[in-house]
């Protein structure tokens, strides 16, 4: 039997009602199929729901029809609990403000994920430290995010992203808040990342520089997913 893909989705819907007693059909029936190690960006307008698929695919939200596998598994079959135990583990987060925890040096911000799981820092802190010299700041281990720039502060919460070694990340206009250069350079990161580690990403982007460094692109149009033949990529 062949192995299931790293991610499925199948007939995809979600409404939401609306002040008028109508109800709002953001997703259509949209289905995506994505293999370990791809990159695939979504592009669209703004508002045809690109965060609100993504939001889905991480579990943030629960569809109103449909199915999400991941490696298989029915993933809006579990209970809220075993769903965030799921989310924990599996499934990286990046966004276009970083998130991070103010009070919190960047060792720490990139530990929080395995901290959550209940491990001690003393143990992870070894991999947190890996991953912020994967990204170019070793020297940055003990900077607060007040002190770091904007796009230490991404890379930061790309390392955060991969702590406890999800099988996909799932990145919102990751770069959409950060200068051309700095911008390019995070591209240059993620195509690292998916190349060297076979690092799974979904990419949710205006941005057409960084749409092209995907294996695939599709544009989200009328809650259904197409290729998008008119964004270069490669």
């Amino acid at each position: 039997m062949a192995e299931a893909p790293l991610l499925r989705i199948r007939d995809l819907w979600k409404t939401y009602p609306t002040g008028a007693g109508e109800d709002l059909h953001v997703l259509q029936g949209a289905a995506l199929t994505v293999e370990a190690g791809e990159i695939v960006a979504i592009v669209g307008e703004s508002g045809s729901g690109k965060s609100t698929l993504l939001h889905i695919t991480g579990t943030l939200e629960r569809p109103t029809k449909g199915t999400v596998e991941h490696g298989g598994r029915a993933v809006f079959e579990l209970d809220d609990e075993a769903l965030a135990d799921f989310r924990n583990s599996s499934i990286g987060f990046v966004f276009q403000f970083h998130h991070l925890l103010p009070e919190f040096d960047a060792l720490e911000n990139v530990a929080m994920p395995a901290l959550i799981q209940g491990q001690r820092f003393a143990a992870v802190r070894p991999r947190a430290t890996e991953l912020l010299d994967a990204v170019g700041l070793s020297h940055r281990l003990h900077h607060r995010p007040g002190t770091l720039s904007g796009g230490e502060q991404q890379r930061v919460a790309v390392a955060r992203a991969l702590m406890n070694a999800p099988d996909l990340i799932l990145a919102d206009e990751p770069t959409g808040n950060v200068d051309a250069r700095t911008a390019e350079a995070l591209h240059e990161e993620i195509l690292r990342l998916s190349r060297s580690l076979g690092q799974t990403f979904i990419l949710v982007t205006h941005n057409p520089a960084l749409a092209a460094i995907a294996d695939r692109v599709l544009r989200l149009r009328h809650g259904v997913l197409a290729p998008a033949e008119d964004v270069a990529h490669g």
